[in-house]
């Protein structure tokens, strides 16, 4: 689980999007969240005890700390580099964490509980897919998609 499927890089413009990263029973949700470079996240808190989020990775940044029922908003769009990962923390509470892994492209999935993954609508042609997981590493292996076709790629994940 948690592990992020991408095509490496994709020709054409993607459109950055908004997306809620919660704090919700002590725990970021969804504990891993892909955006496409540029995009907005809303850190809102849902529970009933302030938080703080703050990421010491790349460009570093603080929000502050705000009450349950309250919003704050970050622009990912200082990455160069692909994946970008920045690890959320809490300030309030140290054992929280969870991840925002900021793309190139609008093609990529979180696996889910079973590492099971679609990535859809990718147009045909030969691409790199690249995998990210939290505490695992895994190769990038080079897939082709044919019109109509699903085209399979499985990853083994290791320390």
């Amino acid at each position: 689980a948690d592990a992020v499927v991408f095509l490496q890089q994709a020709a054409g413009t993607f459109p950055p999007s908004t997306e809620t990263l919660d704090q919700k029973k002590m725990q970021f949700i969804p504990h891993v969240l892909a955006v496409v470079a540029g995009s907005t996240v809303k850190f809102l808190n849902s529970d009933p005890t302030p938080h703080n989020v703050f990421s010491p990775d790349n460009e570093k940044y603080n929000l502050g700390t705000w009450p349950q029922g309250q919003s704050k908003d970050y622009v990912f769009n200082k990455c160069t580099k692909f994946p970008c990962v920045y690890t959320q923390l809490c300030r309030v509470h140290p054992e929280m964490e969870g991840f925002v892994v900021v793309l190139q492209n609008r093609y990529f999935a979180v696996t889910d509980r079973e590492g099971k993954f679609e990535i859809k609508d990718v147009p045909p042609g030969s691409y790199t897919v690249g995998v990210w997981h939290p505490k695992l590493k895994g190769q990038p292996k080079p897939v082709a998609v044919e019109a109509g076709k699903p085209a399979v790629v499985e990853f083994t994940l290791a320390r």
